[in-house]
């Protein structure tokens, strides 16, 4: 387990609030610490962690890697800030790029051509984890004589496939 901050700081107001929950129930001091003490972790990691992870959007990062992009693809938008970031993917050509991630999963519509545009993949990254998530997010590839200029992101909505 990593010690960040960020984390001592929740596991202090856990620890807080489980010692006045437990100090309304006894007043004696040499209870109520060591038992606040015994049961903050459980309370940390059993209630408290969890919450936070469904009503945050915060989701591990991963750094880019082709391996794990063609078999896992449901850690794909862990990796995705990283090639955002570091712009891994610019100035890369169609070719590498189709080694690297693989062929496109679909073309963007072009409407002024009444077609697909061969020059803007795009690749599923997938769902954050949340609870209020109703969109998938996906990544566009643009090209410019045969390299990447530009790497963006869209969402798109998620459907059912129930019939009503």
């Amino acid at each position: 387990m990593i010690i960040t901050p960020i984390f001592v700081i929740f596991l202090i107001i856990v620890f807080v609030l489980v010692f006045l929950f437990v100090n309304t129930i006894d007043d004696r001091k040499w209870i109520t610490i060591p038992l606040s003490l015994i049961l903050t972790p459980f309370i940390y990691f059993y209630a408290f962690y969890p919450l936070i992870n469904i009503f945050s959007n915060y989701h591990h990062q991963k750094y880019f890697n082709s391996k794990t992009w063609h078999k896992q693809p449901s850690f794909r938008y862990e990796m995705y800030d990283n090639i955002q970031e570091t712009d891994t993917l610019i100035g890369l050509s169609k070719s590498t790029i189709i080694e690297l991630l693989g062929t496109y999963e679909w073309l963007t519509w072009d409407d002024a051509k009444d077609d697909y545009d061969q020059n803007s993949w795009n690749y599923g990254i997938g769902i954050h984890p949340g609870a209020f998530n109703t969109k998938s997010e996906a990544m566009q590839i643009i090209f410019e004589n045969d390299k990447v200029s530009k790497v963006n992101t869209f969402q798109l909505e998620l459907y059912s496939n129930d019939k009503k």
